[in-house]
């Protein structure tokens, strides 16, 4: 299993990327991808980054592991985590170290 960095999201800024939950489908637009700071003298395996989703729903999303899929990247198991509400929605961060 390929372990993801910020350049495989980074080219699909503002793509859907949908999860499958008992109400259907739901959909993600992927709205940042942002590098993170790195500790100092602390070996990583990747540069750390975190993933900004926007869900459109009127209903907040509890914190959990979605499966969410992409047409081009396929199925990713991503940790997500309300934040913020705007006017749009709701938005979500994952952020991978």
């Amino acid at each position: 299993m390929k372990l993801l960095g910020i350049e495989d999201f980074a080219r699909h800024i503002n793509e859907t990327f949908t999860a499958e939950l008992a109400e259907g489908n739901v959909p993600f637009v992927l709205v940042e991808a942002a590098p993170t700071p790195i500790r100092p003298n602390m070996p990583v395996l990747r540069a750390p980054f975190s993933l900004m989703f926007r869900n459109s729903s009127a209903v907040l999303l509890p914190q959990q592991t979605y499966l969410m899929r992409h047409s081009v990247m396929g199925e990713v198991a991503i940790f997500l985590v309300p934040i913020a509400r705007d006017r749009e929605g709701f938005i979500y961060q994952a952020v991978f170290n």
